[in-house]
């Protein structure tokens, strides 16, 4: 089957033919070709012969040029024009980078404050630990972590997503306040979670995972990872979609460290853009992930902030349009710095 990723990117569209660049999803970049992936064979093509091509194609180019419309979500609105950086909020005792920092509610809810107040457009909190090995949680016990925190941030007219599989708790969370579910099952863990999203209306951010069912971290072997994983994906904005979610208010996460190798993870990350040919916007979840220590003389978790920061802007670079971090001040200097550079490529 074939596949396509932007590629040749230019700084502004200024002083080029008409047709020989064209905008990615809406957003602040600009190219000039697409590489070009079917079976063993590659080659690159000039945007504007993708008609050649045939229908997916023309199919997979319009999803990579149409604009991502924002989610409204009562007051609130998230924007895709322009990268956003969503913070990380744990409140639970054993996550792998920060378990027990937040504890308590009153502190919780002032750490996610404090995020948004640094720049994060959305605080995901979560209540379950998704690191390899971690014991479940039942739902009563996510539900008594991560409501109350909801509850303040949103009152605070905080934006919040509910980071979890299971349907009670984002049942709970989104009475509360939260306005988005973000699920490294794909609401595929919990039988009810489908049904959940599709009668609140809520957007949802989508992850790939190898074995929902078991917790996401079942190693298996890709043919090829990219094509693998943006194919699970679009099956199940396929799925979701039929299941009454409008495909607006879907967004896809290519699952870093969830049952992928090194080499798997390094693959994804140079492939980002590759995944706006699902038509959705893209979230990058790679803050202080396992890989980073691979990559650095097994750094550990706290000490991973520049790994955590080369990441993010691979995927300002790759035109992601949401970028899933602990370091939220520092991650929000970089890419406005990052977005200063472009504004003036455009301009000057």
């Amino acid at each position: 089957m074939l596949h396509l990723a932007p590629a040749q990117f230019v700084a502004t569209p200024v002083g080029h033919d008409d047709g020989a660049v064209v905008r990615l999803a809406g957003g602040m970049l600009w190219y000039a070709a697409y590489d070009v992936r079917e079976g063993t064979r590659r080659w690159t093509i000039p945007v504007r012969q993708v008609d050649s091509l045939g229908q997916r194609a023309a199919a997979l180019h319009q999803h990579f040029t149409a604009p991502r419309a924002p989610w409204v979500m009562g007051p609130r609105t998230l924007r895709f024009d322009q990268p956003q950086v969503a913070g990380i909020l744990n409140t639970t005792p054993d996550s792998f980078s920060d378990g027990g920092r937040h504890g308590d509610t009153a502190g919780a809810a002032g750490a996610g404050v404090d995020m948004a107040a640094a720049g994060a457009a959305l605080i995901d909190v979560g209540g379950e630990s998704t690191r390899p090995g971690a014991t479940a949680v039942w739902e009563g016990d996510e539900i008594a972590r991560t409501v109350p925190v909801v509850e303040r941030l949103a009152a605070a007219g905080t934006l919040v997503s509910i980071d979890t599989r299971k349907a009670a708790v984002m049942e709970a969370a989104l009475a509360a306040g939260a306005a988005i579910v973000n699920d490294v099952s794909a609401l595929l863990w919990d039988d009810r979670a489908l049904r959940v999203v599709a009668d609140a209306g809520c957007p949802v951010i989508l992850m790939h995972s190898p074995d929902p069912k078991a917790g996401g971290h079942g190693r298996v072997r890709y043919d090829d990872v990219l094509v693998n994983v943006f194919e699970w994906l679009a099956a199940r904005i396929e799925a979701i979609a039929a299941a009454g979610v409008p495909r607006g208010r879907i967004a896809v996460d290519p699952g870093i460290g969830f049952g992928k190798s090194l080499a798997d993870n390094l693959q994804l990350i140079n492939g980002l853009a590759s995944f706006h040919g699902l038509g959705c916007p893209v979230m990058l979840g790679a803050s202080r992930k396992r890989m980073i220590g691979a990559l650095s003389n097994e750094a550990p978790a706290g000490e991973r902030l520049g790994g955590s920061l080369a990441l993010a802007m691979k995927g300002l670079e790759a035109g992601v349009q949401l970028i899933r971090v602990h370091d939220v001040a520092q991650t929000v200097q970089a890419a406005r710095v990052w977005r200063g550079l472009r504004d003036q490529a455009l301009v000057g």
